[in-house]
């Protein structure tokens, strides 16, 4: 009988040491098996293709120049007094996409045999400030000359060759526009001075 008991303990005791590693003992000493974990589908896991959270993937394009392709120009005139004149070269962005505009034009004037003597002054009024015209937008830059004649320029009769057009480049390019030229001729050799362009 002992012998029995004796055995019937040690299988209880092994069997105990066995379901240790699968099993936990509430505080009443009853087993319950612990829940099994199933790995997580590899379908759940994120694409490495994915783009990241916020980012759309999509490249945002450069903002181009204003060039002379989509540039289209006019010069007004603003005051006159004391043998001075003033005016204003007015650009518009006449492209559907927005472009950018910083510094001072070219400008020359012409007539139909060709060039017309011009010397163009940069004055800083205003500098330049880099600005971005959105389509149907508009710069200016501020445009003085004189009309009095000059050293061994004629009194009688104009000063200088009459222009009818001038050539004017954007800033930073090469190709002109071409703009209409009605405000009579341009003395001192054709001295011109220019702004920057300013947003107007």
């Amino acid at each position: 009988m002992n012998r029995r008991l004796i055995g019937c303990g040690l299988g209880l005791l092994v069997l105990a040491s066995v379901t240790a590693c699968g099993e936990r003992t509430s505080g009443s000493g009853s087993a319950q098996t612990l829940p099994t974990t199933t790995p997580p589908s590899s379908s759940a896991a994120p694409s490495s293709s994915a783009a990241p959270e916020g980012n759309s993937g999509a490249a945002t394009p450069a903002v181009k120049r204003c060039d002379s392709t989509v540039l289209k120009g006019e010069v007004a005139p603003t005051d006159a007094g004391a043998g001075n004149r003033y005016g204003k070269f007015v650009v518009t962005n006449s492209a559907t996409m927005p472009c950018t505009l910083s510094g001072y034009s070219g400008f020359q004037l012409e007539n139909a045999s060709g060039a017309v003597p011009t010397k163009l002054e940069r004055k800083a009024d205003p500098g330049p400030v880099p600005m971005t015209l959105a389509p149907g937008g508009k710069a200016s830059a501020n445009l003085h000359w004189g009309v009095i004649p000059s050293g061994s320029e004629p009194v009688e009769g104009p000063c200088q060759p009459e222009a009818s057009k001038a050539a004017a480049i954007p800033p930073d390019e090469t190709a002109p526009l071409t703009v209409p030229w009605t405000l009579g001729p341009v003395c001192s050799g054709g001295r011109i001075e220019i702004s920057a362009f300013y947003a107007s």
